[in-house]
This record gives structure tokens, C-alpha cells and sequence, in this order.
């Protein structure tokens, strides 16, 4: 029986592979799909060793945490629900809290600040962006928001950027220095992957 309800998945490979981390209620927050986080990280590879990882939106922190378990050398995560953010805040504990940095906050301002934090940090950056699927409470131009803080990114070392994004989408060629190198459907979500141009 499952206690109260509560929802779990699991990290998929690395180090802490099979270990459960769980997840906020789907009233709030989507998972990110299992073979959409498969098909993510097997696209970065050994790419992921060492960089520092930043995921926006991070719900439970599922995408971050597989990160830190592939030998990330750091994950941040922003969280603004404050239920979510609590429930992060205990997966990172479970996986290895010191490898991870949470802020409960707005990705609006907090990633921004994240990155221009590391702007002049030689390390690379991965940013993956998820922006909540429902367009309620004013949530309508969510993706034209997060748009706008890819468009003004200025740091020279960013890795990648990726999206997950709802699949009718028409995600744009070009956001600043950034071009859009693929889209993978998965059904209703998709990812989008911008590099430098």
C-alpha cells in the first residue's frame, strides 16, 4: 500500500541508480517522463561529467538530481511552489545534498541572478528549462518569459540550454546567442536544444 499516496520515480543511472526520489503532487508539477530524461541524458553522455547543472522549474528536482548522480559537478535548482520546494529539498538530501544548491523562488529572478553568478566561472553550465504546462493563474506567457531570459543570457559558458516544452509549440531558430539545434518529440512534450550559434 502506497502511504499517503505518495508518488515516487527513481534515478535512472550513475552512481545513485535505482534510488527513489518523490515527487510533488501532479496537481503542481509534471514529471518529467522517463524515456523524455533517458533520450536527455543520453544525448549528453560523459558531457555531463563535471559541468554545473541548472534546472528552472525543477518540481522534485528529477532532471538535476539524475544529473549529480551522472557526475555532475554541481546542480541548482529553482522552485517557487513552496510544497515542491520542500519536497526537493529532501530528495537533494537523499541523493547528495552537497552537491546540490535549491532556491525557493521565481525562475524569473532567480535564474538570471544564478547565471550571472557564474558568468566569469570556468566551469560550463548545462540550463534546462521546464516552465509548467497549464496556463492558469497568468501563466500565458510563461514560454515567452523564458524566452526572454534565454535571449539575454551573456554568459560565454553555457554548454547547452534545453527545453521541455509542450510539443504544439513552435519553438523559435534563434534566442540570442543561442541557436536551436534540434527538437525530440515524446508525445505531448518535447525537447529543444540550443547551443551557442
Amino acid at each position: 500500500m502506497k502511504k499517503n499516496n505518495i508518488l515516487t520515480t527513481q534515478i535512472i543511472a550513475g552512481k545513485y541508480k535505482g534510488k527513489k526520489i518523490e515527487l510533488p503532487s501532479l496537481d503542481v508539477t509534471r514529471s518529467s517522463k522517463s524515456r523524455l530524461k533517458e533520450s536527455f541524458f543520453n544525448v549528453l553522455q560523459f558531457d555531463i561529467i563535471d559541468k554545473i547543472f541548472i534546472e528552472a522549474f525543477a518540481g522534485s528536482g528529477s532532471i538535476g538530481l539524475e544529473a549529480v548522480s551522472r557526475d555532475a559537478k554541481r546542480s541548482y535548482f529553482v522552485e517557487k511552489d513552496k510544497n515542491s520546494y520542500n519536497i526537493l529539498v529532501k530528495n537533494c538530501k537523499a541523493i547528495e545534498v552537497d552537491k546540490c544548491q535549491t532556491l525557493h523562488g521565481d525562475t524569473f529572478v532567480q535564474l538570471p541572478a544564478i547565471l550571472d553568478s557564474l558568468k566569469n566561472s570556468t566551469d560550463e553550465l548545462i540550463v534546462y528549462i521546464d516552465p509548467p504546462f497549464d496556463y492558469r493563474d497568468g501563466m500565458d506567457d510563461i514560454y515567452e518569459k523564458s524566452f526572454e531570459i534565454v535571449r539575454n543570457i551573456k554568459n560565454k559558458n553555457i554548454f547547452l540550454i534545453t527545453f521541455e516544452h509542450v510539443s504544439t509549440l513552435n519553438m523559435p531558430e534563434e534566442l540570442g546567442l543561442f541557436k536551436l539545434n534540434k527538437t525530440k518529440k515524446f508525445g505531448k512534450s518535447s525537447l529543444s536544444y540550443y547551443i551557442h550559434k
